[in-house]
């Protein structure tokens, strides 16, 4: 009997191992392409159903979406309310599953918990290598979309509807677009194996394209080394935010700071680059990759708001205008506002109004970012470098900021001053 047992465990474990083997060993799957066999007979391990393992040959013949998703994932966790009445709506025609990279403790106790339990008809596979191996993606939600044992497409989660799954169980032309999702850190839409040319050496790269890229996600990225950035990337970003990036490096690199005060958008349907992405305006977003020599690091954003200029029906540029503003000034030499130390807090224009062991940046910071109290940039000339304490009352308005802040000898006053501006404006047709 012992040996009995010893065999048969000796024989799970070489199960086991096979799976383990055959999984790695897996090439990942190109669309159109059948799954291997094994697939279908694998015990999957699976947490928020009655039994711990499961498999999928009794569902081989439906329409299978894979939703890989992870217990952070807050756009995950909103669509599974979704994908639970889509299963309920089509019941036996297709089988929706959740699949996780994460340990089975970590989504027991998800699911265990008061926001977990709101998912009770999502059982989800955990610790998955297998299907990763099999469809590698960057981030989730991503979707597999199976259909008579074969790879029909791979997308984003907001393309799962009862629209979009009728239109693959009738055999209808289906509206799915395909994500394809990098797992690198290389220039858009260049192969990750680029490196292993041999003496080959990416000097210049330029990607510019507009309209949402799905298998993307909404910000940006440097490309750096030795501590110079000599590319930037964008991606699914309003044009006026890639602008904005673009001139705050250039503000900077001349010891100034880009904000909204000093953007002037002269553009005449505004609307079309200044707004928050979201399914309603996809086609307005835009992508950008651009990368200079390594030695030309210095010059990228010069170049690259260029570029853009060129790709573009706007022209931006950064210019100096006489430009009304409030300067901030010191009317002594008799110093009020060093700080006596102390753990550092920042509630300036709150109640209390309150800077402690900061420096006036926060505060200018603040009033940029703030049309309440004034629509005029506010620039700083007291020269001042330490940091302060200043304790103001309710600031309801200007008036009462400038009444607390001779208090401490200072003073915020209208002038005009010569500022570099941020300038955007359609382009003007060429003569013919």
């Amino acid at each position: 009997m012992k040996n009995k047992f010893c065999r048969e465990i000796l024989s799970l474990i070489f199960m086991m191992l096979l799976f383990s083997h055959a999984g790695a060993q897996q090439k990942p799957l190109k669309i159109g392409d059948a799954l291997p066999e094994k697939i279908w007979r694998t015990p999957l391990q699976v947490v928020n159903a009655p039994q711990k393992t499961m498999t999928l040959s009794a569902d081989q013949d439906k329409l299978i979406l894979l939703d890989f998703w992870a217990t952070w994932c807050s756009s995950c966790l909103k669509a599974f309310p979704k994908m639970e009445n889509l299963q309920q709506h089509y019941g036996d025609r297709i089988k929706i599953l959740a699949v996780s990279s994460q340990d089975r403790a970590t989504l027991e106790k998800f699911f265990a918990s008061k926001n977990g339990q709101r998912f009770k008809g999502m059982v989800s596979v955990t610790d998955d290598q297998l299907f990763t191996t099999l469809f590698p993606h960057a981030g989730v939600p991503f979707i597999v979309w199976i259909k008579n044992g074969k790879l029909l497409n791979t997308t984003d989660g907001d393309q799962v509807s009862e629209k979009t799954i009728a239109e693959v169980l009738n055999d209808s032309r289906s509206s799915l677009q395909t994500v394809v999702q990098r797992d690198d850190d290389g220039p858009l839409m260049i192969s990750s194996n680029l490196h292993l040319e041999k003496g080959f050496t990416l000097n210049h790269y330029t990607f510019f394209g507009k309209g949402r890229v799905r298998g993307l996600g909404y910000g940006t990225k440097f490309h750096r080394e030795a501590g110079k950035t000599y590319g930037r990337q964008f991606t699914n970003l309003s044009l006026l935010e890639i602008y904005r990036a673009i001139a705050q490096e250039l503000f900077n690199q001349n010891g100034e700071k880009l904000n909204v005060k000093r953007i002037h958008n002269l553009v005449e349907h505004r609307e079309k680059i200044d707004f928050t992405p979201d399914s309603e305006n996809e086609s307005q977003l835009y992508s950008v990759d651009y990368l200079v020599p390594k030695a030309e690091s210095d010059s990228l954003y010069r170049r690259m708001l260029r570029m853009v200029n060129e790709n573009t029906a706007y022209h931006a540029i950064i210019q100096k205008k006489p430009t009304k503003c409030l300067v901030l000034k010191r009317t002594s030499t008799q110093d009020k506002i060093a700080t006596k130390g102390g753990v550092s807090i920042n509630t300036f224009l709150k109640n209390p109004s309150v800077l402690q062991n900061t420096t006036l940046d926060f505060m200018l910071s603040a009033l940029n970012a703030n049309n309440d109290f004034t629509a005029l940039p506010v620039i700083d000339e007291t020269g001042y470098q330490g940091n302060v304490d200043l304790r103001f009352s309710a600031i309801k308005d200007l008036k009462t900021l400038q009444k607390d802040l001779a208090a401490y000898d200072l003073a915020l006053e209208e002038t005009e001053r010569d500022l570099n501006v941020l300038v955007i404006e359609d382009k003007k047709p060429l003569k013919p």
